[in-house]
């Protein structure tokens, strides 16, 4: 039997508390930043991340279509990217234990927290790609003054549209680091072997640490150019205040000559 999985990036946060106080379901096992659901007469799961990431298992696009739509009014700045990871769940009692593959897991059997550890990382790794691409927006934009510089010998920037892609920067950077929990383990693998290895044999699989290391690496890059570009711009306005004094002096110069 074969279960479908997939993980969207709906928004840039849902407001999880206003959700589970209006979600008729009972949470199967959660948090304040994440809930997890199991619905046995449709024999579907749930899984609702606060850093935007929904996770659907076993959900027809009409089931799906009818929950997205219910959850609109808890999407805190909705993201238009198409961001989407799909991952397959095959229980085959013919295996002696689990066996992690690129495009799906095949394991002996399938239990709401097999399903929720599966869903965990795949929800993990489509938040990655999220903020790998804005990391790359960060890039693309510094890559631009970074070459003007080269070529012309200056800096083409307002101070206005600077302190705004600074502000672009510390917002991309604040909101991994509030997420960070995302790399956690879940406590329920912490007492049971065969779910420890499953988390870490997915982590694997998706790439999930050295993504997030690299991650970390482009944004250090990136706040390294704001710096610069920051003491450019100073330089810049130190040299246009100089020149403001210099002609302020010859001014009051000129006026006491003509005075006498």
């Amino acid at each position: 039997m074969k279960m479908r999985i997939e993980a969207i990036q709906i928004a840039e946060a849902f407001n999880m508390k206003k959700f589970r106080a209006e979600f008729r379901t009972e949470v199967f096992s959660g948090s304040t930043s994440e809930a997890f659901y199991v619905f046995p007469e449709h024999d579907r799961f749930l899984y609702l991340f606060d850093y935007g990431v929904v996770v659907f298992a076993n959900y027809d696009a009409v089931a799906k279509s009818e929950f997205l739509n219910f959850l609109k009014p808890y999407a805190l700045n909705p993201v238009f990217l198409d961001l989407t990871e799909e991952y397959q769940i095959e229980t085959d009692a013919g295996y002696p234990k689990t066996m992690v593959k690129n495009d799906r897991v095949v394991v002996p059997k399938t239990d709401a927290d097999t399903l929720r550890i599966v869903m965990l990382n795949t929800g993990q790794s489509v938040a990655l790609e999220y903020y790998e691409k804005l990391t790359d927006e960060l890039i693309t934009s510094s890559k631009h003054y970074i070459l003007e510089l080269e070529r012309r010998g200056k800096l083409n920037i307002s101070k206005k549209e600077l302190l705004k892609y600074i502000g672009k920067v510390l917002n991309v950077k604040n909101s991994i680091v509030d997420n960070l929990y995302i790399l956690d383990d879940p406590n329920l693998v912490w007492d049971n072997e065969e779910l420890n290895l499953l988390n870490k044999n997915l982590k694997a699989n998706f790439d999930i640490i050295p993504r997030f290391k690299d991650l970390d690496y482009r944004l250090q890059i990136v706040e390294d150019n704001l710096t610069l570009f920051t003491d450019v711009l100073n330089v810049r306005e130190s040299a246009r205040l100089e020149w403001i004094i210099i002609i302020l002096i010859a001014f009051e110069i000129v006026l006491t000559l003509f005075s006498h």
